[in-house]
């Protein structure tokens, strides 16, 4: 038979291996997704659409009084100010990423990453001929290196991706480190891709900032952000693009050519959540709580290392005191009933598990006995 393309060689598949769904029994705290049911006017809505008989064709980048909505919230949330027509809808925020790294990067050319990183931006832009440059972050926090980020700059390099706050790790990036990375990509005239997905989970006395919101970042920065996280609908794959116009256009083009535009009769519902802010509240009262929840009973585990996560559902947990790698670790908290996700898989996470607190509360405790008994003889 013909021999299948070889951009697939060698290409990863990110923290899958270890999203499977375990045996029955097995406590799961390995997939990022909230552990709510979406808003029941959500839910409504997109019914409702289907019953109109709203499943044709329509606006490849999304109807406009979606985009027209999605304006206003980045206006009154994030102090991002776009014309409706600078809104791309897309079957997801990781469709969404995939574009921006169409429109920023060619065959050849370096992006920066932040590492670690998001287990899917190496294998994405590989997937496209890109070359993606690992660059580590400050060991105390997870916070950027602002030298590395220079050291790290070659004449291929034409993006700096950042994601505030930041999975796997739950780093929440200060106003001051996102602006002097706008300095840096201006100097360098460099695109930045910030993906914002997390950024109403922030759990420190500081905003989440935008680098399109700061001087000088608003002409080259793609923001990507979507519903699947805040208000709990990652099933239903809505994310948006904004940013400069002409990026935006190349963004349609890629919309036009692969997916049209994402299902009709979800437009009005997503439309319906960005106007949820007490659902969202709701939600986010519950993550700290698990959070809290979480960070104590690991605490209490010998050979455990907790960097408290500022911002959204993750615990980027130490596992070398234990004397154990971090995949034997997460072998034997399966062994012992627990999945999570060895970091090695991906970039300057070996050592690391990441943990997702976005499990109910029983889940949790649950959990936490399980690994004290395995690991506290």
């Amino acid at each position: 038979m013909p021999r299948v393309s070889e951009r697939y060689d060698g290409l990863g598949v990110g923290f899958a291996p270890y999203l499977q769904p375990p045996a029955e029994g097995v406590i799961r705290w390995t997939v990022g997704e909230p552990g709510f049911d979406t808003p029941d006017k959500v839910i409504e809505t997109a019914i409702k659409g289907l019953r109109e008989g709203k499943t044709k064709y329509t606006r490849g980048a999304g109807s406009l009084d979606l985009c027209k909505e999605v304006a206003n919230y980045l206006d009154d949330k994030h102090n991002l100010r776009y014309p409706p027509e600078d809104i791309i809808i897309t079957p997801g925020a990781k469709q969404g990423l995939l574009y921006s790294f169409l429109i920023t990067t060619m065959p050849g050319d370096e992006a920066i990453l932040l590492a670690p990183s998001w287990a899917s931006y190496e294998p994405m832009l590989k997937f496209i001929g890109a070359i993606p440059v690992h660059v580590p972050v400050r060991k105390d926090n997870f916070h950027p290196d602002m030298d590395a980020i220079r050291n790290s700059i070659t004449d291929k390099t034409k993006m700096i991706l950042l994601n505030s706050p930041c999975n796997p790790t739950g780093a929440v990036f200060t106003p001051s480190e996102i602006q002097e990375i706008v300095d840096i990509a201006k100097e360098y005239d460099l695109w930045i891709v910030s993906d914002e997905i997390y950024a109403r989970l922030v759990w420190v006395d500081y905003p989440h900032i935008s680098p399109a919101a700061l001087p000088g970042g608003m002409e080259r920065t793609i923001v990507v952000n979507g519903w699947s996280k805040s208000w709990a609908m990652t099933g239903m794959r809505l994310g948006f693009l904004a940013g400069p116009s002409e990026a935006m256009k190349a963004a349609a083009k890629s919309q036009a050519n692969s997916a049209s535009h994402v299902p009709t009769f979800l437009m009005d519902a997503a439309k319906i959540a960005l106007k949820c802010d007490n659902e969202v509240d709701e939600f986010n009262q519950e993550y700290l709580k698990r959070r809290k929840l979480m960070i104590e009973g690991l605490s209490e585990i010998p050979g455990l290392r907790i960097t408290e996560p500022e911002g959204a559902f993750y615990v980027f947990v130490d596992v070398t005191g234990t004397g154990m790698s971090d995949v034997e670790f997460a072998d034997g908290a399966l062994e012992a009933g627990v999945q999570l996700i060895p970091a090695s898989l991906i970039a300057g996470g070996a050592g690391f598990v990441r943990v997702s607190y976005a499990s109910d509360e029983d889940v949790i405790t649950e959990g936490l006995l399980r690994l004290k008994n395995w690991l506290i003889k």
